[in-house]
């Protein structure tokens, strides 16, 4: 399935603006799309994919999904920060933190640029057969 395809199963129709989606609500929508798979499948699918992409990060390596984004690791060195209650200096340690990055195709899509079905008629044909 192509990210494009993929766009069109997670976009919002009746959720507010600003409410986020949850993992529960992304199975369903999957679930829904694929009515050839069992709920249960998809799950372990949904969770296998986030398991990955989590092992490779833990490990500093970068995972990019074409279309989508980019996660990788950010590593923060230690520096000197403060409380903010009572402005008493406080020593933070080094750390790493996940890092995402947008791809072209999402970006184009969330600020109403290009649709992301607009490829040739060919390159259509032939995403018939990957299903």
């Amino acid at each position: 399935m192509t990210a494009s395809r993929w766009f069109g199963i997670l976009t919002p129709t009746i959720r507010a603006k600003h409410q986020p989606m949850i993992k529960s609500e992304l199975i369903a929508r999957l679930t829904d799309a694929n009515p050839h798979l069992y709920q249960r499948d998809v799950e372990r699918i949904v969770n296998t994919i986030f398991d990955t992409i989590a092992q490779a990060l833990a490990e500093g390596r970068r995972v990019e999904l074409r279309g989508f984004g980019a996660f990788s690791v950010k590593y923060r060195e230690a520096r000197t920060g403060r409380n903010p209650r009572t402005g008493e200096s406080v020593r933070v340690e080094a750390k790493a933190v996940p890092y995402f990055k947008t791809g072209k195709e999402m970006r184009a899509r969330l600020n109403g640029g290009v649709e992301p079905n607009s490829k040739s008629e060919e390159a259509a044909d032939l995403d018939e057969f990957d299903d």
